[in-house]
């Protein structure tokens, strides 16, 4: 294992390792919990739903470890998941069946364009300064996420449309004393400091009668056969539904495309023109999770944002995503114990990795508007519309636009214009109502 994954040329340790793979299911065992309760909505059920979440997230992630060798998980996308529930089933009718079907779909072109090295021929299109674009926007999406998750930030407030929470509520305190506590164990250098401060932050809850206890520490998974198998595909084929099957494969790849640069980013995956060596196989690893989890009966899985909880405690390996797998498989069995950890605990991570992740904005060229205001809508568009495929979308249709007009149009690579045009695409089918 220790060949296998290559540690001594990532200087890396399977301590090292272990933790980075905790830390990011810590981060992200939101999912087995949330992804659920939002697909209920569509008429899911809720234990076969879970259990679908779970097995999903464990495949794409060890494929993802032992085929890929990189330290990035894979869960069900938050997003597309309620898309799929409000939208396509809630308004505009389709069954979850078809729905699923309509993943299915996607999971097999994304399958085939990876295989015919596509996809990644479209990935190293992207100009380097959207990379870091990218990585600056997850990043404070992923601070945005956690802001809220935690209370310390509001939604929906009147007159505005985000307002300072509730510092009176003991979470939110909570929140903030954990955000603390990382922050100065990461300053000192400890080792394992985002779990430190997620099981510190837990335990002071639980004490504070904040978060109950399960009353059943192990049970069975529920059953999957209520949606195992059950996806309609030939629905999925019939030319009213081909604007949700464009959307769905739209939303799955740029969000899987800029995750992947973002993390790499971060890192250090990237080579000197910003391209992650072998990118053809993570992509591979997402694009067969999305055959998989249609059929468990869950909806569009891919690289997972909050991997970067990992990396930052030094998960350098595929031996990450091994670790990440197998704590979800256990999860079948421990879900009452592992899913406990509320939002004040794994939130001020979230928000950290807006602090770990924003240094590429120094890379960014602002001498160059062509290149600044792509850059800049990328950035602001992922948070500001809670979304990471609006935001990257918006910065590939208006970096060659702006190369154009500026008769600068041999900077921009075919394989971009395919980008842009793609892009644009999905800002017209797009179900705005």
């Amino acid at each position: 294992m220790h060949r296998y994954f290559q540690f001594a040329e990532h200087g890396t340790t399977y301590k090292t390792e272990i933790v980075a793979g905790l830390t990011t299911f810590l981060t992200m065992a939101y999912i087995i919990v949330v992804n659920p309760a939002i697909l209920q909505a569509a008429g899911i059920p809720l234990g076969a739903s879970m259990t679908a979440t779970i097995l999903s997230a464990s495949f794409g992630t060890l494929v993802m470890g032992f085929l890929a060798k990189r330290p990035f998980a894979i869960a069900p996308y938050m997003g597309e998941n309620a898309f799929i529930a409000f939208t396509v089933v809630k308004v505009l009718g389709y069954s979850w069946q078809a729905a699923l079907g309509a993943i299915f779909l996607a999971g097999v072109v994304f399958t085939l364009l990876t295989v015919l090295r596509i996809r990644g021929w479209l990935a190293e299109a992207i100009p380097l300064n959207l990379k870091y674009a990218f990585a600056v926007g997850i990043g404070l999406f992923l601070a945005f996420i956690g802001l809220n998750e935690t209370g310390i930030v509001s939604l929906g407030v009147p007159g505005a449309p985000v307002n300072l929470g509730n510092l009176h509520n003991p979470s939110a305190l909570l929140a903030i004393a954990g955000f603390l506590l990382i922050s100065v164990l990461t300053v000192k250098r400890v080792r394992g400091a985002l779990v430190i401060g997620i099981l510190a932050v837990t335990a002071a809850s639980i004490a504070l009668g904040l978060t109950p206890l399960p009353h059943n520490l192990v049970s069975l998974p529920p059953s999957l056969s209520p949606i195992f198998g059950r996806l309609d595909i030939a629905s999925a084929f019939s030319v009213k539904a081909i604007p949700v099957v464009l959307i769905v494969f739209i939303m799955a790849f740029v969000d899987t495309i800029g995750t992947l640069i973002g993390l790499s980013a971060r890192a250090g995956f990237l080579d000197a023109k910003g391209n992650l060596p072998d990118i053809e196989k993570p992509l591979l690893a997402d694009a067969l999770a999305n055959i998989v989890s249609p059929i468990l009966g869950t909806t569009t899985t891919g690289a997972y944002i909050e991997s970067a909880s990992g990396i930052e405690e030094g998960g350098r390996t595929g031996f990450t995503s091994v670790v990440v797998a197998v704590l979800f498989l256990l999860a079948l069995f421990f879900t009452p114990i592992l899913t406990i950890t509320p939002a004040h605990a794994y939130g001020p991570v979230l928000i950290l990795m807006g602090v770990f992740m924003i240094k590429p904005v120094s890379r960014l060229n602002f001498d160059d508007m062509t290149e600044l205001v792509p850059a800049f809508l990328t950035i602001a568009l992922i948070s500001f519309t809670y979304n990471i495929g609006v935001g990257i979308t918006a910065g590939l249709i208006v970096y060659p636009l702006l190369k154009l007009v500026t008769g600068r149009v041999r900077e921009v690579p075919t394989a971009l214009w395919f980008l842009a045009a793609v892009s644009l695409l999905f800002y017209v089918v797009y179900p705005y109502h």
